[in-house]
């Protein structure tokens, strides 16, 4: 064997013994004598190679091609370095977008709110088969929801491979996923953001708060299915996990100790003095109540309510821009929401209140009054004269100029206290709504709120799930609850969307696909292939 070859074959053994004594270490984790000969021997095996190869070794690198080689080799590896450093950051800094029309691949706001204000930690358990088709969807709705919390954890049990986990948990059934929570479990049997948030919210509450219908002064019912009943307004409440209830408040001392809302929707008649004085020491106490109130009925309730702050207008709200939208000219259009309050902050959808009135308070932050919604300027507030919709003009003597106010919200301190919310307040967002928690820390109990809306039919079986209502209904409803993780966007039913043609427009897409072009590639083959033979 030649020097040259001896000397290469030194080399080699060189990083032979610093590769080997790095594995040596790796499956060791202990830099001891042994890793440290061989990395120690192939240095000075690689040091000798170097200092006697080294004219050759400079001869090399200043070749072209090895300049080359190099300037390929830095490209590589600045190339890998950024590929790695962008997997990295993709890692720790996500963003994801769901472009679908109804956010099938995303958690609601509502959702989202509520695992960002947990305080304690919830545990999903799926119960699935390995080869069950809707286990993926489950894992993957899970997935989305520990995305946005630490304190949600998840994991999958196949009840065939793991009976005893099975029989633990007391499972029986397939497609079964347990939300647990503090010693409290709700078991969910379907693939359902819904379903999962209600069951989540049954195991975080300490109670279950119920909401108060009032009856007996022809408001509208909750076993009413017909268009202005209000049955699909308690369904959707109760799947806020809400308990819903009437009350006929003349059998009652007073408003129920367990009302976490007392809703009054719609009286065709005045409420009594007698009740209205219950329902004042309710709100005065720390109660909250929803004032849903048609145009031109319950003057006396209007009264009652000028005390605290709110002026009822006696007028029905006119706004031509409702045509645009399909409605006709009694149905006002809202599109502005007060910011500055929870109820209206980030809300952006589109309302309609059939038949309305206004409903106004002076503004004063530091007492918690705020007007949450107003109509267009193209509306107007006409409260005097005949309605006739062929002929339906603005008169500047009689009518008020929109925009018009229509909901407004007004927090009571209870007796015994200054009027006015803790300062706490402004850095909690809520715009003067304190909770129970800081009114406590600052010396006062509770404080009652008020929400008044010049009308009640938005919320009725015809116009709950048009547009914005439905939501802008149960946020006034999360609000009021003092649930303020409730105060969001919910998810939109997913429904299929069918594309309708006509049927020249049927016939346009079958001539255009299935005649035309077929058609015309087959002359377009047709024609190369004359060609070709042609110029042959």
């Amino acid at each position: 064997m030649t020097g040259k070859k001896l000397f290469f074959l030194l080399g080699l053994v060189g990083v032979v013994c610093i590769a080997a004594g790095g594995v040596v270490y790796a499956i060791t984790r202990d830099f001891s004598v042994v890793p440290l000969s061989l990395v120690w021997g192939g240095l000075l095996s690689l040091l000798i190679f170097f200092y006697v190869n080294f004219s050759e070794i400079r001869r090399f690198v200043s070749k072209r091609s090895t300049k080359h080689g190099a300037n390929m080799t830095v490209m590589i590896a600045i190339f890998a370095v950024i590929i790695g450093m962008t997997g990295v950051m993709s890692v720790r800094y996500k963003m994801r977008v769901d472009l679908t029309d109804s956010g099938r691949y995303s958690l609601s706001q509502q959702t989202v709110k509520i695992l960002k204000s947990l305080e304690n930690d919830v545990e999903a358990v799926a119960f699935y088969r390995t080869d069950e088709r809707s286990r993926q969807a489950m894992h993957d709705l899970l997935k989305e929801y520990s995305y946005h919390t630490t304190k949600f954890k998840f994991w999958s049990v196949d009840p065939d491979r793991r009976p005893i986990e099975t029989a633990k948990y007391g499972v029986t059934s397939y497609r079964t996923t347990l939300i647990r929570s503090q010693g409290k479990q709700e078991v969910v049997s379907f693939e359902s953001e819904e379903k999962i948030t209600n069951a989540l919210l049954k195991v975080i509450r300490d109670q279950v708060k119920t909401i108060y219908f009032l009856k007996g002064h022809g408001e509208k019912g909750l076993q009413d299915d017909q268009k202005t009943g209000y049955k699909s307004a308690g369904e959707a409440i109760e799947k806020e996990t809400f308990e819903v209830r009437d009350l006929l408040l003349v059998n009652e001392e007073r408003v129920p100790e367990d009302a976490a809302i007392l809703v009054v929707a719609g009286p065709r008649k005045d409420i009594p003095p007698a009740e209205l004085e219950k329902i004042g020491r309710y709100v005065d106490g720390g109660g909250s109540v929803l004032f849903l109130l048609d145009p031109l009925l319950a003057p006396e309730i209007s009264k009652h309510l000028e005390a605290y702050g709110f002026k009822i207008g006696n007028d029905i709200i006119i706004d031509k821009q409702s045509k645009m939208l399909g409605a006709n000219y009694l149905t006002p259009v809202v599109m502005e929401y007060n910011q500055k309050h929870m109820i209206g902050r980030d809300f952006s959808f589109v309302t309609f209140f059939p038949v309305a009135r206004s409903i106004e308070v002076q503004e004063e932050p530091a007492r918690g009054k705020y007007n949450l919604a107003k109509t267009g300027s193209s509306s107007w507030a006409k409260s005097k004269g005949t309605l006739d919709e062929d002929d339906v003009k603005f008169d500047p003597a009689e009518d008020q100029r929109g925009p018009i106010n229509l909901a407004a919200v007004s927090i009571i301190k209870v007796t015994g206290g200054e009027n006015r919310p803790p300062a706490k307040a402004a850095n909690r967002g809520d715009a003067g709504a304190p909770t129970p928690e800081t009114a406590l820390e600052e010396g006062v109990n509770r404080w009652g709120r008020i929400i008044v809306v010049g009308d009640s039919d938005f919320a009725g079986n015809a116009y709950l799930n048009l547009m914005g209502n439905k939501d802008f209904f149960l946020n006034m409803v999360g609000w009021l609850a003092e649930e303020t993780a409730l105060v969001s966007v919910r998810k939109k039913s997913t429904e299929l969307s069918p594309l309708t043609l006509t049927d020249t427009q049927g016939n346009l897409v079958f001539w255009l696909c299935v005649i035309l072009a077929p058609t015309l590639i087959l002359a377009i083959g047709v024609g190369v292939v004359g060609r070709r033979r042609w110029a042959s």
